[in-house]
């Protein structure tokens, strides 16, 4: 149909291509042996009509061909048509009897356009808007395709597709379907297992979910009416975790502006898409379901990322924390890094959001805790769950402390707060946190002795594995309190072994002398395995003493030294106290190769007396 028919038009000389194509379809059901008389405007375009087929359908029309009857009205201009002048064409063939098809493709339009017109059974009967409707209901609504497809094209109808319902009556239908089809492929999953029970094959591939890729076309304001309809039906979490993430990889991926920067002349383009893919994110987030591992970790960091880098809201972003520190045992390193986008001298990873995490995780023990006061297992049990996740975590803390410990710009205050943000009984061995704080120390050489003491403080000393600890009572970098600490307890462990291995502690529980070997009792090994682990440590142990005596000795020489570094307060009593007793241990070093090699018994013990004594002094 020609939107330019009418005869006032046809002496331009060019036409474009669709509306010439039109013009040739006008020609092809429009009366040609009767002029017409009346000229609707639609966006634009003209149609050459007639009056009387037009006011025994529409309403509309007829009201304005009657407020100008004395004037003979030629021309009406219809602004703001629904579907514009191909939905126009349509409805005029409808009013002239001409056949279509109406399609879930059309529908929407014919349905919004038959509103406008007024084109109901009040001026005809079988109207236009009742044959819409009777499609919509009988053929649409029975199909979750293409109520989808009716959804995209209520796109560009709104508001008016949502006050006819055409919307709600396809989101609803949506979600029954999606509901209904998931129910059946749970009943095709039912076998009965070898006893002759009824249960549910979990290996076996769920063919209820097709519709997900369906749904990852919708515009996101539709997209989230139809989950949320979904949740209200009781479709399983994991679904509806499976369709965002199908959803955020097309809306989100796919856009180039969230890494690159933007030039001059695409800032408003990159504004606006960035702008979209916020509004996609907090939806997203909002429609997360509350069921754990509804959706994988690495994706809700991969939205946290997101929310970070386009500034979404405060409560978008806590909501996002609070899940992943709900299960951040299952977290990986790589997850925990989280770059830092303020680029002004700041850390290169975001330590802050990674340290509220903590909390929430620290919160969700404790409240977890709690819970299991009146339960048969106790929580600081190796074997219960919570403790699990504490192990776990601590582990994955520790190795982010060391990931960004080399960061020159990262803060004492921000790695201590990290450092300590779990309680004391999550770590049961320390040589990871160890090791983190010995990265700082080396990448921070400029700090104080007084910083140095409060890093040291971290480390429970008792708990360090035999390799940690000579490792530290090598390190230059630790405080003479924190080495003379390492040999203390090692001194201490060294006795519990030896003790062990000659007898001493046959009848004595031998839980003691495992944790302070191991720096925890491990639950994986019997007594018996713990043994023979410590027989076998024997060995190594009594050459450790020897080069403990050494050390000792070295320790002696350099005390003078170290006076000048003490504080005025306390020292001259630490250093009067503590070179008497450095004094006393000068018989280290005339020992006989027979003691160091095999020490007796009133020996070994004199030596840790002394060192008692000596950290006693320090303390």
């Amino acid at each position: 149909m020609d939107r330019g028919g009418d005869k006032q038009h046809q002496h331009h000389q060019q036409l474009p291509l669709a509306k010439s194509a039109r013009q040739n379809r006008y020609n092809e059901w429009i009366f040609r042996d009767v002029p017409s008389d009346i000229t609707i405007e639609v966006n634009g375009g003209a149609f050459s009509l007639h009056k009387f087929p037009l006011v025994s359908r529409s309403g509309r029309i007829r009201k304005l061909v009657a407020e100008h009857r004395d004037s003979d009205i030629s021309r009406v201009e219809l602004l703001n048509l629904p579907g514009g002048a191909e939905t126009f064409e349509l409805a005029a063939k409808f009013c002239y009897g001409i056949n279509f098809e109406i399609t879930s493709a059309n529908v929407a339009q014919l349905c919004c356009i038959s509103d406008f017109l007024e084109m109901t059974e009040e001026f005809s009967k079988d109207n236009l808007g009742s044959r819409a409707e009777e499609y919509l209901e009988s053929i649409v609504c029975k199909s979750l395709e293409m109520c989808v497809e009716v959804l995209q094209q209520c796109e560009a109808l709104l508001p008016l597709a949502d006050e006819l319902r055409v919307v709600s009556r396809c989101i609803d239908a949506i979600a029954s379907k999606a509901c209904v089809e998931q129910i059946a492929s749970s009943f095709s999953r039912l076998e009965y297992s070898s006893s002759g029970r009824l249960h549910m094959n979990r290996q076996a591939k769920c063919d209820g979910d097709w519709w997900i890729e369906d749904l990852s076309g919708l515009r996101v304001d539709l997209y989230q009416r139809v989950i949320t309809a979904m949740k209200c039906r009781g479709v399983r979490p994991e679904s509806i975790g499976a369709s965002l993430m199908n959803y955020a990889q097309k809306e989100l991926t796919k856009k180039s502006s969230l890494w690159n920067p933007p030039d001059q002349t695409k800032v408003d383009v990159i504004s606006v898409s960035t702008g979209h893919e916020k509004l996609v994110v907090e939806a997203i987030v909002s429609l997360l379901p509350v069921e754990k591992l509804a959706v994988p970790i690495n994706f809700l960091f991969g939205l946290l990322r997101s929310a970070v880098i386009l500034e979404c809201t405060i409560s978008c972003r806590l909501d996002l924390e609070r899940r992943i520190g709900s299960q951040l045992d299952i977290a990986t390193l790589d997850d925990l890094l989280i770059p830092s986008f303020k680029h002004s001298g700041d850390t290169l990873f975001d330590v802050d959001t990674v340290h509220r995490i903590l909390i929430n995780f620290s919160q969700q023990e404790d409240s977890e805790e709690e819970m299991e006061d009146g339960s048969v297992f106790e929580t600081d049990s190796p074997h219960s769950p919570s403790q699990t996740a504490l192990f776990k975590v601590s582990k994955l803390v520790d190795n982010y402390l060391a990931e960004i410990a080399p960061d020159a710009n990262l803060k004492l205050a921000k790695f201590l707060v990290i450092a300590d943000a779990l309680p004391e009984h999550a770590r049961t061995v320390h040589d990871g946190l160890y090791r983190a704080i010995d990265i700082y120390l080396k990448a921070h050489q400029s700090l104080s002795d007084t910083d140095k003491k409060k890093l040291c403080k971290l480390i429970d000393f008792q708990k360090l594995s035999q390799e940690a600890g000579a490792h530290a009572a090598q390190n230059e970098r630790l405080p003479l309190q924190s080495i003379v600490q390492v040999l203390y307890f090692e001194q201490i462990r060294l006795r519990n072994s030896l003790g062990c291995s000659n007898g001493e502690d046959e009848h004595k529980p031998m839980h003691q002398s495992w944790r302070i070997s191991s720096g925890a009792l491990s639950a994986a090994m019997s007594p018996r395995d713990n043994y023979a682990s410590l027989r076998r440590e024997n060995r190594e142990l009594k050459l450790e003493l020897a080069r403990l005596r050494m050390r000792l000795n070295d320790l002696e020489r350099e005390h003078v030294c170290m006076k000048r570094d003490m504080e005025k307060s306390h020292s001259r009593k630490f250093m009067s106290s503590f070179s008497k007793k450095m004094g006393k241990l000068s018989f280290f070093g005339h020992s006989s190769s027979r003691a160091s090699t095999s020490p007796s018994r009133q020996s070994y013990r004199t030596d840790s007396k002394v060192i008692d004594r000596t950290c006693a002094s320090i303390n």
